[in-house]
């Protein structure tokens, strides 16, 4: 049986009017809380050539992005699944600052497959970035700004997970490891697949094998960096990824930090640090971020940088206490101009005002009101919503 055709496709949802109406609500806060922290909104668009599009991001990104012709020049056009990238592109060439340039945005991506099995794969991505700046400063005030967004959202971190792609960058040195052992490693790390790790690693010298499969075993508190120092090789690489992680751990003390250095999402782009935000016990990230001096490269203008993002505001929506609304006041289709002004002076207070139109007594609890603009005397006053 042929699905209707109203159907939409799989992962694909429209938000209805009180789910958009929070979704939106939320938006606007947290943009404005970006902006109280310096961050300038950008809005790159939605649809760009490839060649801009998956500059620096590798094949991570390129396989979970929508291509298309353009029918005026013939150029493959790919809808965005990922912003970040763009505001590079922004910071390189369109705003070419030589200081500090800290940017965000708020607004759809497009995937070919979703993150996960109830993801969509048209999440509304939001999120901050700091350019110019090498330091773990830029660093710390991320992963800070990032724990204020949740915050605001009304949610906080469970905990915030810190990795760094440096110690498996500088292991795989160690090891003199090729390329496509290293990638096949990675996978194996991300999944956790340990029975795999160990078949892939036992040609290696013993200095990288043991260290490679200490990783997965690094996980928890800030006494994991001790452990680390303990069991990785002792080169400057390892020693000062350690080193950062252990500084920005120092730093905000105040915040449910955790370690976990078999973490490499955004492997194929990330230089450094890598974090990841997580509400309760759900295994699922809300918000991931790190540093990537490189991505900017491609565009000729590699600057440090550094950033975060919350995966998809609709579902940080979904974590957050619904708070009661207040309904709409319905007004009279007709009532001369003392009704227009005291509508007028309504909506100035932010209530939400709805015009009668005929023919639809008794339905208008479902178009959200639930108060009346009545006429007493020579007043109009706003009372109990009559009827059903």
């Amino acid at each position: 049986m042929a699905a209707p055709r109203w159907a939409l496709p799989d992962h694909i949802e429209d938000a209805l009017p009180e789910e958009a109406a929070r979704v939106e609500a939320l938006r606007r806060r947290l943009l404005d809380e970006f902006r109280l922290h310096g961050y300038q909104l950008v809005m790159p668009p939605l649809i760009e050539y490839t060649e801009s599009l998956l500059s620096g991001t590798g094949e991570e990104m390129g396989e979970h992005t929508f291509r298309m012709a353009d029918p005026l020049n013939g150029r493959v056009l790919g809808l965005r699944a990922d912003i970040t990238p763009q505001v590079t592109r922004i910071d390189a060439h369109l705003l070419n600052r030589k200081g500090v340039a800290r940017l965000c945005y708020a607004a759809s991506v497009v995937r070919t497959t979703p993150r996960s099995l109830l993801a969509s794969r048209q999440p509304l991505q939001l999120g901050a970035e700091v350019y110019g700046h090498a330091g773990i400063e830029a660093d710390i005030e991320v992963i800070r700004l990032l724990a204020r967004t949740l915050e605001v959202a009304g949610v906080r971190a469970s905990r915030i997970d810190l990795g760094h792609v440096g110690l498996f960058r500088a292991l795989a040195r160690v090891g003199s490891v090729t390329p496509e052992l290293e990638r096949e490693l990675f996978e194996a790390l991300q999944a956790k697949d340990v029975p795999t790790l160990k078949s892939l690693v036992r040609t290696l010298a013993p200095v990288a094998r043991d260290a490679f499969l200490a990783l997965p075993t690094l996980y928890g508190d800030a006494s994991v960096l001790e452990r680390a120092r303990a069991v990785l090789p002792a080169s400057p690489a390892v020693a000062e990824a350690l080193d950062e992680l252990a500084s920005i751990a120092a730093a905000l003390p105040d915040l449910p930090l955790s370690f976990d250095l078999a973490d490499l999402r955004g492997y194929d782009y990330h230089s450094g640090l890598v974090f990841a935000a997580f509400i309760g016990e759900s295994p699922a990230a809300v918000a991931l971020g790190g540093r990537y001096n490189e991505v900017g490269r491609a565009f000729g203008r590699a600057r440090p940088a550094t950033g975060f993002s919350v995966n998809d505001l609709r579902d940080l929506v979904g974590l957050m206490d619904e708070a009661p609304t207040k309904g709409a006041v319905l007004a009279p289709a007709l009532g001369g101009e003392g009704l227009s002004v005291a509508v007028v002076a309504l909506r100035a207070q932010g209530e939400v005002v709805v015009s009668e139109l005929p023919g639809h007594e008794g339905q208008w609890r479902e178009a959200g009101c639930d108060r009346q603009l009545v006429l007493r005397g020579d007043r109009w006053v706003v009372e109990a919503l009559q009827g059903d």
